[in-house]
Protein backbone atom coordinates (compact mmCIF):
# COMPACT_ATOMS: atom_id res chain seq x y z
CA UNK A 1 0.00 0.00 0.00
CA UNK A 2 1.37 3.16 -0.97
CA UNK A 3 0.59 6.54 1.31
CA UNK A 4 1.29 9.48 0.96
CA UNK A 5 2.13 12.16 3.81
CA UNK A 6 1.89 15.84 3.38
CA UNK A 7 3.56 17.02 6.86
CA UNK A 8 5.63 20.68 7.25
CA UNK A 9 6.41 19.63 10.64
CA UNK A 10 10.58 18.12 10.78
CA UNK A 11 10.12 16.19 14.03
CA UNK A 12 6.98 14.56 13.43
CA UNK A 13 7.29 13.66 9.75
CA UNK A 14 10.48 11.79 10.46
CA UNK A 15 8.47 9.95 13.58
CA UNK A 16 5.48 9.61 11.23
CA UNK A 17 7.80 8.01 7.79
CA UNK A 18 9.76 5.40 10.55
CA UNK A 19 6.92 4.51 12.06
CA UNK A 20 4.58 3.69 8.76
CA UNK A 21 7.67 2.44 6.76
CA UNK A 22 7.65 -0.27 8.99
CA UNK A 23 4.48 -1.34 7.29
CA UNK A 24 3.19 0.62 3.97
CA UNK A 25 5.56 2.45 1.07
CA UNK A 26 5.30 6.60 1.74
CA UNK A 27 6.24 9.47 0.05
CA UNK A 28 6.67 12.33 2.52
CA UNK A 29 5.88 16.06 1.21
CA UNK A 30 5.88 19.11 2.89
CA UNK A 31 4.01 21.64 1.17
CA UNK A 32 0.24 21.83 -0.89
CA UNK A 33 2.13 22.64 -4.00
CA UNK A 34 4.09 19.08 -3.92
CA UNK A 35 1.02 17.31 -2.75
CA UNK A 36 -1.11 18.92 -6.31
CA UNK A 37 1.86 17.24 -8.55
CA UNK A 38 2.28 14.31 -6.38
CA UNK A 39 -1.18 13.56 -6.56
CA UNK A 40 -1.34 14.29 -10.12
CA UNK A 41 1.14 11.82 -11.23
CA UNK A 42 0.91 8.45 -8.78
CA UNK A 43 -2.12 6.57 -7.35
CA UNK A 44 -1.83 6.74 -3.63
CA UNK A 45 -3.88 3.98 -1.57
CA UNK A 46 -4.43 7.39 0.98
CA UNK A 47 -3.60 10.69 2.00
CA UNK A 48 -2.02 11.66 5.45
CA UNK A 49 -3.04 15.17 5.47
CA UNK A 50 -2.04 18.26 7.98
CA UNK A 51 -3.84 21.38 7.29
CA UNK A 52 -1.44 24.06 8.84
CA UNK A 53 1.15 24.16 5.91
CA UNK A 54 3.41 27.05 5.02
CA UNK A 55 1.40 27.42 1.34
CA UNK A 56 -2.00 27.01 2.45
CA UNK A 57 -5.14 25.68 4.19
CA UNK A 58 -4.74 22.10 4.01
CA UNK A 59 -9.00 22.07 3.86
CA UNK A 60 -9.31 24.39 1.00
CA UNK A 61 -6.91 22.23 -0.42
CA UNK A 62 -8.94 19.32 -0.37
CA UNK A 63 -12.12 21.02 -1.28
CA UNK A 64 -10.42 21.93 -4.59
CA UNK A 65 -9.25 18.46 -4.83
CA UNK A 66 -12.64 17.08 -4.02
CA UNK A 67 -14.54 19.71 -6.66
CA UNK A 68 -11.94 17.78 -9.02
CA UNK A 69 -13.58 14.37 -8.47
CA UNK A 70 -10.66 12.78 -6.78
CA UNK A 71 -11.48 10.18 -4.52
CA UNK A 72 -8.31 8.77 -2.70
CA UNK A 73 -8.86 8.60 1.06
CA UNK A 74 -7.67 11.64 3.25
CA UNK A 75 -6.88 11.51 7.05
CA UNK A 76 -6.53 14.85 8.53
CA UNK A 77 -3.90 15.26 11.00
CA UNK A 78 -3.85 18.47 12.96
CA UNK A 79 -3.77 20.25 15.91
CA UNK A 80 -6.92 21.53 15.72
CA UNK A 81 -9.15 20.40 18.06
CA UNK A 82 -12.50 22.02 18.39
CA UNK A 83 -15.42 20.59 17.10
CA UNK A 84 -15.90 23.16 14.43
CA UNK A 85 -12.71 22.24 12.69
CA UNK A 86 -13.34 18.60 12.85
CA UNK A 87 -16.94 18.90 10.89
CA UNK A 88 -15.39 21.65 8.61
CA UNK A 89 -12.58 19.20 7.47
CA UNK A 90 -15.40 15.98 7.56
CA UNK A 91 -17.71 17.95 5.76
CA UNK A 92 -14.92 19.48 3.06
CA UNK A 93 -14.35 15.78 2.19
CA UNK A 94 -11.82 14.35 4.60
CA UNK A 95 -12.79 10.86 5.52
CA UNK A 96 -11.43 11.14 9.03
CA UNK A 97 -9.81 13.69 11.15
CA UNK A 98 -7.24 13.17 13.80
CA UNK A 99 -5.98 15.38 16.86
CA UNK A 100 -2.33 15.79 17.28
CA UNK A 101 -1.08 14.09 19.93
CA UNK A 102 -2.45 11.15 18.91
CA UNK A 103 -1.01 7.66 20.05
CA UNK A 104 0.63 5.38 16.91
CA UNK A 105 -1.88 2.81 17.48
CA UNK A 106 -4.73 4.87 16.59
CA UNK A 107 -2.97 6.32 13.89
CA UNK A 108 -2.35 2.97 12.59
CA UNK A 109 -6.02 1.48 13.25
CA UNK A 110 -7.46 4.52 11.49
CA UNK A 111 -5.36 3.90 8.40
CA UNK A 112 -5.96 0.40 8.71
CA UNK A 113 -10.09 1.38 8.32
CA UNK A 114 -9.51 3.54 5.48
CA UNK A 115 -7.36 1.46 3.70
CA UNK A 116 -10.53 -1.31 4.15
CA UNK A 117 -13.15 1.16 3.15
CA UNK A 118 -10.99 1.97 -0.16
CA UNK A 119 -10.62 -1.41 -0.58
CA UNK A 120 -14.63 -1.99 -0.56
CA UNK A 121 -13.84 -4.45 2.31
CA UNK A 122 -15.93 -4.06 5.72
CA UNK A 123 -14.35 -7.11 7.48
CA UNK A 124 -10.64 -6.65 6.04
CA UNK A 125 -10.44 -9.40 3.56
CA UNK A 126 -9.66 -9.14 0.15
CA UNK A 127 -10.38 -12.64 -1.97
CA UNK A 128 -9.90 -12.99 -5.13
CA UNK A 129 -11.09 -17.23 -5.97
CA UNK A 130 -9.16 -19.18 -2.76
CA UNK A 131 -6.58 -16.33 -2.72
CA UNK A 132 -6.58 -14.18 0.37
CA UNK A 133 -5.66 -10.89 2.01
CA UNK A 134 -6.22 -9.58 5.39
CA UNK A 135 -5.60 -6.16 5.11
CA UNK A 136 -4.94 -5.36 9.07
CA UNK A 137 -2.35 -8.23 9.25
CA UNK A 138 -1.19 -7.66 5.92
CA UNK A 139 -1.69 -11.30 5.47
CA UNK A 140 -1.98 -13.31 2.64
CA UNK A 141 -3.50 -16.60 2.32
CA UNK A 142 -3.96 -19.46 -0.32
CA UNK A 143 -6.28 -21.82 0.02
CA UNK A 144 -6.95 -20.97 3.87
CA UNK A 145 -2.42 -21.58 4.25
CA UNK A 146 -0.52 -18.24 4.94
CA UNK A 147 1.81 -17.14 2.55
CA UNK A 148 5.42 -16.45 3.24
CA UNK A 149 6.15 -13.65 0.44
CA UNK A 150 9.67 -11.25 -0.03
CA UNK A 151 8.89 -7.81 0.45
CA UNK A 152 8.65 -6.42 -3.26
CA UNK A 153 6.18 -9.55 -4.18
CA UNK A 154 4.25 -9.15 -0.94
CA UNK A 155 3.71 -5.11 -2.21
CA UNK A 156 2.61 -5.51 -6.17
CA UNK A 157 0.21 -8.96 -5.04
CA UNK A 158 -1.76 -6.10 -2.39
CA UNK A 159 -1.87 -3.83 -5.66
CA UNK A 160 -3.37 -6.32 -7.48
CA UNK A 161 -5.50 -7.96 -4.74
CA UNK A 162 -6.95 -4.33 -3.89
CA UNK A 163 -7.75 -4.35 -7.66
CA UNK A 164 -9.82 -7.90 -7.60
CA UNK A 165 -9.81 -8.51 -11.20
CA UNK A 166 -9.77 -5.38 -12.87
CA UNK A 167 -6.05 -4.50 -14.69
CA UNK A 168 -3.85 -2.75 -13.01
CA UNK A 169 -1.00 -1.02 -14.88
CA UNK A 170 2.81 -1.49 -15.10
CA UNK A 171 2.74 2.75 -14.33
CA UNK A 172 1.10 1.97 -10.68
CA UNK A 173 2.83 -0.82 -9.73
CA UNK A 174 6.41 0.82 -10.46
CA UNK A 175 5.25 3.55 -8.54
CA UNK A 176 3.68 1.34 -5.60
CA UNK A 177 7.36 -0.29 -5.54
CA UNK A 178 9.94 2.49 -6.06
CA UNK A 179 7.62 5.66 -5.76
CA UNK A 180 7.76 9.10 -8.94
CA UNK A 181 10.61 8.54 -10.58
CA UNK A 182 12.26 6.17 -8.71
CA UNK A 183 13.27 4.56 -12.12
CA UNK A 184 14.45 1.13 -12.45
CA UNK A 185 15.31 -1.28 -15.00
CA UNK A 186 12.27 -2.06 -16.95
CA UNK A 187 12.80 -5.76 -16.69
CA UNK A 188 12.67 -5.95 -13.00
CA UNK A 189 8.91 -5.27 -12.63
CA UNK A 190 8.30 -8.49 -14.57
CA UNK A 191 11.18 -10.27 -12.26
CA UNK A 192 9.18 -10.08 -9.66
CA UNK A 193 6.01 -10.88 -11.22
CA UNK A 194 7.44 -14.08 -12.36
CA UNK A 195 8.80 -14.73 -8.45
CA UNK A 196 5.32 -13.70 -7.46
CA UNK A 197 3.89 -16.90 -9.50
CA UNK A 198 5.97 -19.17 -8.53
CA UNK A 199 4.20 -18.80 -4.73
CA UNK A 200 0.87 -17.85 -6.03
CA UNK A 201 0.59 -20.43 -9.44
CA UNK A 202 1.56 -18.93 -12.77
CA UNK A 203 -2.16 -18.66 -14.25
CA UNK A 204 -3.48 -16.52 -11.32
CA UNK A 205 -1.48 -13.56 -12.67
CA UNK A 206 -2.19 -12.88 -16.32
CA UNK A 207 0.34 -10.28 -18.46
CA UNK A 208 -2.12 -7.86 -20.15
CA UNK A 209 0.32 -6.76 -23.36
CA UNK A 210 1.25 -2.83 -23.69
CA UNK A 211 -0.55 -2.58 -20.43
CA UNK A 212 0.16 -4.53 -16.99
CA UNK A 213 -1.43 -7.42 -15.49
CA UNK A 214 -4.31 -8.21 -13.55
CA UNK A 215 -5.53 -10.96 -11.28
CA UNK A 216 -7.63 -14.17 -12.13
CA UNK A 217 -9.76 -16.59 -10.29
CA UNK A 218 -8.52 -20.22 -10.95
Amino acid sequence: MYLLLVEDDLPLGNALLKLLRERYRVHWIRNLTAASSHVDTAEYDAVLLDIGLPDGDGIEWLRSMRNRGWQTPVLILSARDSLDDRIRGLDTGADDYLVKPFEKEELLARIRVLLRRMAGSGHGVLSVGDLHYSVDKQQFFLCDVPLSLPQMESQILAVLMQSGERPVSRERLTQQLYGIGGGTDSNTLDVHIHTLRKHIGKDRIQTLRGFGYRLAAV
